[in-house]
């Protein structure tokens, strides 16, 4: 009977240290460092070098792990006069900034700028965010969570830091795209973002007099202007 007891309790407390959320052995691996001796390799140094003909490429901020743990590398010094922000508010530096980073988009409003964060949007955000934004793109009519609509009024108020954040660190079920988007190109999907929150919200007063005549010709019968 002690036998059992004991070996219940062996169990139970192998059991409980496989419910630990931080995975440690992914974080502390029996690996050589660089600049570390090795002797698997004939120069009897563990840090090679890279193949002829690589491309360097740097690493922007890792995905939140299971444990809670966050990977975070600075962005290039060749970024820091965008001045990337990590809090709504931006009040952080990035790595060789002169000054705290900016709330509002620091990037001249072009045809150009737009048309590249209309297609940069279309390629990463679309698939959620829907073309206009409303939050229905393709996957979410396949069951993925909805995001919320950038024609809230909550999204309408909140500064461009805020989507900027967001698109270098992710949120909620959205993944971090630092490593996929340039911080030129997010700060060019914000700017189309703000064209999408005004293409639903400006007065009519203020359109051109062929804008209001397709707004005209597709407005149901008696709507209010």
């Amino acid at each position: 009977m002690k036998a059992l007891r004991f070996a219940t309790g062996v169990f139970s407390l192998l059991a409980l240290a496989g419910c630990e959320r931080a995975m440690h052995d992914m974080y502390q691996q029996p690996k050589d460092g660089p600049g570390k001796a090795s002797s698997l390799f004939a120069d009897g140094s563990a840090q090679r070098h890279a193949p002829a003909g690589a491309v360097a490429y740097s690493q922007a901020e890792a995905a939140e792990t299971s444990g809670g743990r966050r990977g975070r590398v600075a962005e290039p010094r060749y970024h820091a006069e965008l001045a990337v922000p990590i809090d709504d508010e931006g009040a952080s530096r990035v790595q060789g900034a002169s000054g705290p980073a900016p709330r509002s988009n620091p990037l001249a409003i072009t045809p150009s700028l737009l048309a590249r964060g209309q297609q940069r949007y279309e390629i990463y955000c679309s698939v959620c965010h829907g073309l206009d934004g409303r939050g229905d793109g393709m996957v979410v009519q396949r069951g993925f969570p909805a995001p919320p609509s950038y024609h809230s009024e909550r999204l309408r108020q909140a500064p461009d830091s805020h989507f900027y954040n967001v698109i270098t660190h992710g949120y909620g079920v959205m993944y971090p795209y630092a490593d996929r988007v340039a911080p030129r190109d997010r700060w060019a999907i914000v700017a189309y973002i703000r064209a999408l929150q005004l293409s639903q919200h400006v007065p009519a007063a203020q359109l051109s007099a062929q804008d209001r005549a397709v707004l005209e010709a597709g407005k149901p019968r008696g709507a209010r202007r």
